[in-house]
Parts: structure tokens; C-alpha cells; sequence
């Protein structure tokens, strides 16, 4: 069962010389300061609104926070580096200071905002394009020494459905990570997650796939991010809206982790946190 390949694989992040263990899955809350991500609930458009959101979710068990100033839903708005630094960077300082016990994920595809953010209280970088849109990124990461999440995608947000074409996804998606690995490894990058990229250029059915197949990942014996929260595959494929998807995620969280996810990237913790306690019950049981 995919809770043995727990034993195998990385399990631990270095946040700046805190280890944060991973074994048991954690919850990643999505916080957007974005006029136009998909799921309105995700949005702050003020720094107090975001002390707050953050404290509701570390008091329902989320243990790392995801911000976000670059919308990346199909088709969103593109901006510069500057307008991204300028509404991210005094989110990330409050926030830092107001609960320096937080994990900051810095959701970003740009090397000069992931230094800055990194520089002004984040903790780790979350690139849904894994280095193919700043040639700089791995090795400002490397430089950084932070945690690094990586997506799988192709195209760009503007255009990536137009690239939902493949022979066989699962392949195609580990020989993707496989390549970006190796040149990771090569610039001494230790800790790295991977992210499947649920809805980023597939289709439903490419979505189905993937999640099917997921412990193939397992191969490269690293931690898994999983971020289908409220997505198309869920409320296109059920006919319904996104803010009526949490039903669905919460069935796509458990069949995640059953398969082995470590981090959960979410809009609703409390509901994910149930998801992983209800899993370690029954993992438990089982092994009694």
C-alpha cells in the first residue's frame, strides 16, 4: 500500500535550518493576493484580511501557507516582475512578522521574485513551471538553499491547453521530473517536491489518469504535492461551480494520500486536516 513507500522516500524539508517532517502528510493553504484567481474564496485584497486568513488556517492545522501574486489560471492576465514584487513582498513581511512560525511558500515562476521573497521571510519556492520560464531559477535556488516545489506543465497559463496532448501522461510526466531532477541535482539542490500539475495543461481525463497512476512518482523517492482544491476536474466533470466543489475535493484529497501525497495544497484546511487525520485512523488500524 502506498503508506509503506512513506518509508522510502525523503520525508524531511530544511527551512532555514527548522526540519519539518513530511512523513505524516501537512496541509499547504492557498492564499491568493490576486484580483482574479479562479476560486473567489482564495483572494485577499488587504494585509489585514490576510493576518487574519492566516491565522484561521494554522489554528485548523495548515503547516505551510502559499502566496500568491501571479494569477495562473487558464487564459489569466500576465504582469510584470515588478507589479508581482509590488504586490507581493509587504504580504510576505507581515506576515512573517506577525507569525514567524509560519511556513512561507512563494508561489512564483520568476528567480528575482523568488530571491526577494525568499530574502524578505519566505521559506520555500513554488515554481508551476519548473524552471522553464527563468532560465536563473535553479540556480538562484541553489544559491538560496531553500525547499523547491516543481509543477509539471507545458505552454504557459495563457496558452497550456492548447499543449494538453499525450501519448501516454504518466510517462511523459516522469520523464519530465526525471530530467529536471538530474539538473537540479547537479547544482546541489537537496530538497525538492513534486507537483503533478493537476489541470495545468491536461484534460479531465488526463487529470483521472494522472491521479490513478500517481505512485509512479514514487520512483524518485521525494516528497509529493497534490493541488486539485476546487479545480475544473472536479466541478466540469461533476457540472456544478467551484464553490461547490468541496465535496469532490475532499474525496480527490483521500484518494491522494491513500496513493501516497505528502502535501496537501488546498483553499479549505480544516476539511484536508480531516481528510489526513480520518487516513492516519484507518493506516493505524490497519497495522495493529
Amino acid at each position: 500500500m502506498a503508506k509503506d513507500t512513506f518509508l522510502y522516500r525523503k520525508s524531511t524539508l530544511n527551512l532555514q535550518g527548522k526540519l519539518v517532517d513530511l512523513a505524516i502528510p501537512s496541509v499547504m493553504a492557498i492564499l491568493n493576493i490576486t484580483p482574479d484567481s479562479f476560486f473567489k474564496g482564495s483572494r485577499v485584497d488587504s494585509i489585514d484580511d490576510a493576518l487574519f486568513r492566516v491565522e484561521e488556517f494554522l489554528n485548523e492545522g495548515a503547516k505551510f501557507i502559499d502566496l500568491g501574486a501571479y494569477s495562473s489560471r487558464p487564459g489569466a492576465t500576465d504582469i510584470t516582475a515588478d507589479e508581482e514584487l509590488q504586490r507581493l513582498i509587504p504580504f510576505v513581511e507581515a506576515i512573517n512578522k506577525r507569525f514567524p512560525e509560519a511556513a512561507l511558500s512563494i508561489d512564483t515562476f520568476r528567480a528575482k521574485v523568488a530571491k526577494t521573497a525568499i530574502e524578505a521571510g519566505g521559506h520555500i519556492i513554488n515554481d508551476i513551471s519548473a524552471g522553464s520560464f527563468d532560465e536563473e531559477m535553479f540556480v538562484t535556488i541553489a544559491a538560496l538553499n531553500v525547499p523547491y516545489i516543481m509543477m509539471h506543465m507545458k505552454g504557459n497559463p495563457q496558452n497550456m491547453q492548447d499543449f494538453a496532448h499525450y501519448k501516454n501522461i504518466s510517462i511523459e510526466v516522469s520523464n519530465y521530473f526525471s530530467a529536471k531532477i538530474a539538473k537540479l541535482r547537479s547544482l546541489g539542490v537537496k530538497d525538492v517536491i513534486i507537483d503533478p500539475g493537476f489541470g495545468f495543461s491536461k484534460t479531465i481525463d488526463h487529470n483521472y489518469e494522472l491521479l490513478q497512476h500517481l505512485e509512479d512518482l514514487h520512483i524518485f523517492g521525494l516528497p509529493i504535492l497534490v493541488g486539485v482544491s476546487r479545480k475544473g476536474m472536479i466541478y466540469k466533470f461533476l457540472k456544478t461551480t467551484a464553490a461547490a466543489a468541496l465535496n469532490g475535493t475532499s474525496v480527490l484529497n483521500t484518494i491522494a494520500l491513500l496513493k501516497g501525497a505528502n502535501i496537501l495544497r488546498v483553499h479549505d484546511v480544516q476539511e484536508a486536516k480531516e481528510c489526513i487525520n480520518i487516513i492516519r485512523k484507518m493506516q493505524q488500524q490497519y497495522s495493529d
